[in-house]
C-alpha cells in the first residue's frame, strides 16, 4: 500500500548537505518518489511517496537527518499520492 506525507523540518538543516544526503538516503528504496527543498533559512520541505516500508524508513531518517544537521521541530501530515511524480529530487 502506497503512502505520501509533506514533512516540515526546523532546525540547523541548511547549509549542512541535508537536501543531498536525504537524496543519496532516499536512493536506497528505488520506487520511492518525491522531493526535498529549501523552505527558508533553517527549513526543510519534503515530500515523500511510495510503499510502505520505503516511506516510514526514508522519514525516520529525516527526523534526525545527518551528523551535521539538527533537527528542532518535525511536522508529518499525510497527503493524497501524487501520481506526476517519478523520482526523489532536490528542488
Amino acid at each position: 500500500m502506497d503512502k505520501a506525507f509533506h514533512i516540515i523540518i526546523e532546525g540547523r538543516v541548511t547549509g549542512v548537505g541535508f537536501r543531498y544526503l536525504a537524496q543519496d538516503y532516499a536512493e536506497q528504496f528505488p520506487a520511492l518518489k518525491g522531493y526535498i527543498r529549501n523552505a527558508g533559512y533553517g527549513q526543510v520541505e519534503a515530500v515523500v511517496q511510495g510503499e510502505s516500508g520505503d516511506v516510514e524508513q526514508m522519514v525516520q531518517w529525516l527526523r534526525h537527518g545527518p551528523d551535521s544537521a539538527r533537527v528542532d521541530q518535525f511536522q508529518v501530515n499525510p497527503i493524497p499520492i501524487n501520481n506526476t511524480l517519478d523520482t526523489f529530487s532536490i528542488r
